[in-house]
C-alpha cells in the first residue's frame, strides 16, 4: 500500500480521473490526509534528526580543518588544547557582542546561543567530549579525507574525552555516554 502523499494522490486519480470532486470524509480523502499528514510528520522528523546531528558535524570538521595533514597520532595534552580551542572559538565573538550592548540591555539571541553552546561544550568536555580518536593513526589519517557526509564517519573511531586527560572508547553514532 503506497504511503507517500505522491504515491496516493497518482493512484487516486487512477481510479477516480479528476480529483476536484472529493467528498470531504471520504475514503479517498481520508487516505490522503493521512498520507499528507505523514509526509509531514517524516519531513519534521529528518530536519529535527538533521539539526542534532548539525552540531557533530561542525565538530568533526573543525577537527579536520586543525589537524595539519600528514602528522601523526596526538598526545593527551595535544588533544586537550585542541578541544580547549574548540570550545573557546565563540569566545571573540562573545566578546564582541558583549562590548557592542549597551549597558542594562539584555543579550541578543546571537549573545546568548553562543554562551550556551560554549557552555554545553564545556559540560560535555567534563562528562566526555565526543571526538575523533586523534590518538589513532588510522584516524588521523582518514580525517582530512574524510567527504563531510554523517554516513562515512562510520569507518572511523570515537572516543569521549574528559578534561583530565580521560579516554574512552565510544561509539558511531554518539548516545548519552556512549
Amino acid at each position: 500500500m503506497p504511503k507517500s502523499f505522491n504515491k496516493v494522490h497518482k493512484q487516486i486519480s487512477k481510479k477516480r480521473g479528476v480529483l476536484e470532486g472529493l467528498h470531504e470524509n471520504s475514503r479517498d480523502a481520508k487516505r490522503l490526509h493521512r498520507a499528507n499528514s505523514r509526509d509531514d510528520r517524516v519531513a519534521r522528523m529528518h530536519t529535527k534528526m538533521v539539526r542534532g546531528r548539525n552540531s557533530y558535524l561542525e565538530r568533526i570538521l573543525y577537527f579536520q580543518e586543525h589537524v595539519p595533514e600528514g602528522s601523526g597520532p596526538f598526545s593527551d595534552d595535544d588533544i586537550r588544547e585542541l578541544v580547549t580551542r574548540h570550545i573557546n572559538r565563540d569566545v571573540p565573538e562573545i566578546e564582541q557582542l558583549q562590548h557592542e550592548r549597551r549597558k542594562g540591555r539584555p543579550p541578543s539571541k546571537r549573545e546568548e546561543a553562543l554562551l550556551q553552546r560554549t557552555d554545553t561544550e564545556n559540560k560535555e568536555l567534563k562528562t566526555g567530549f565526543w571526538m575523533p580518536d586523534l590518538s589513532n593513526e588510522d584516524v588521523v589519517k582518514a580525517l582530512p579525507r574524510w567527504n563531510q557526509v554523517w554516513s562515512s564517519l562510520s569507518a572511523m573511531k570515537f572516543i569521549r574525552f574528559t578534561h583530565d586527560g580521560g579516554k574512552q572508547p565510544s561509539t558511531f553514532p554518539p548516545k548519552g555516554l556512549s
